[in-house]
């Protein structure tokens, strides 16, 4: 994975905070802040993975 510039957390009133970030090449990454490691970036998959963690309640924040 290529080196991530990311942001400050972005935390609403729930617990969970979110982090955006960028890496050289332009492409966009969002990752629950502590665990950037387990990243997704801006693909089909990522899109997915995104609305079955909204789904299980755990970006509704964000909506």
């Amino acid at each position: 994975m290529s080196d991530i510039a990311w942001e400050e957390p972005f935390c609403a009133e729930s617990s969970n905070c979110f982090r955006l970030g960028t890496d050289g090449a332009g492409n966009a990454y969002i990752a629950v802040a502590g665990q950037e490691h387990l990243s997704i970036s801006d693909s089909r998959e990522a899109l997915a993975t995104m609305i079955r963690e909204i789904k299980a309640g755990k970006a509704d924040h964000l909506l």
